[in-house]
């Protein structure tokens, strides 16, 4: 037997309805053909990420953060060449004296 595949949409409506608590578990497996337990981890991981759904502020900071790192990452590299290109100089320089 295979196995059926649902949507995120369908997942997310089966597992608000089971959230609002209108019907039993037992009449929401009826009604959407899912099994009772599907239904109870879908509403555990609807519950769960529930509060990542208002963290816009973190996210922000974050990017600002990645933003930040990669500038400097490449401000490193440009200074490692410079480094490098200054270290050629001086060893032509010493050559020539």
């Amino acid at each position: 037997m295979r196995r059926k595949k649902h949507s995120k949409e369908l997942k997310a409506r089966i597992a608000l309805d089971a959230i609002k608590g209108q019907k039993t578990m037992s009449e929401l497996a009826l009604e959407y053909g899912v099994h009772a337990n599907q239904i109870s981890r879908w509403k555990k991981q609807l519950l769960d990420a529930a509060p990542d759904a208002f963290n816009w502020g973190k996210d922000k900071e974050a990017e600002k953060k990645e933003v930040e790192r990669d500038r400097l990452y490449k401000k490193v590299g440009q200074l490692q060449i410079e480094v490098d290109w200054l270290k050629k100089r001086q060893v032509i320089w010493d050559k020539h004296r």
